[in-house]
């Protein structure tokens, strides 16, 4: 189900709007992330692209927030550089939010669709890791 973005989150995606602008450079940081953790405080990250592949930006800040003692996140955006705007997470990044934070919202959309939707929505039918691990005895 989806929802209208909440004025909280205006402030996230500005986050990583900024970052977007500010820290990403040439073709190794393309694109930035932005968590809200249910503290409140907001984490930042951006992508680390290369050849052999890379982590974007959403799994780096899966460790930045850890990092900073953050392990519970409420609400996650990323952002394109050079003015791209909100950008879905991709396919890998879906599963692995899912996975970590199986309660998580994302901001997705473009322009006047920005809307915040539940990780699951993105993932429908979706494979739960933690659902299929063997229980230890």
């Amino acid at each position: 189900m989806t929802s209208q973005i909440p004025h909280l989150d205006h402030e996230l995606v500005q986050a990583a709007a900024d970052v977007a602008r500010t820290r990403c450079r040439g073709d190794n940081h393309t694109m930035a992330a932005a968590a809200r953790a249910r503290d409140g405080r907001i984490v930042t990250a951006v992508n680390a692209y290369h050849f052999t592949g890379g982590p974007c930006a959403e799994l780096v800040l899966i460790g930045a927030a850890a990092a900073q003692g953050v392990y519970e996140l409420d609400t996650v955006v990323a952002v394109g550089d050079r003015g791209r705007g909100v950008v879905p997470p991709c396919g890998r990044c879906r599963q692995v939010l899912l996975d970590y934070f199986p309660a998580l919202k994302v901001i997705v959309g473009g322009g006047d669709r920005i809307r915040t939707v539940l990780i699951t929505d993105l993932l429908p039918e979706s494979y739960i890791w933690a659902d299929h691990q063997l229980d230890a005895e």
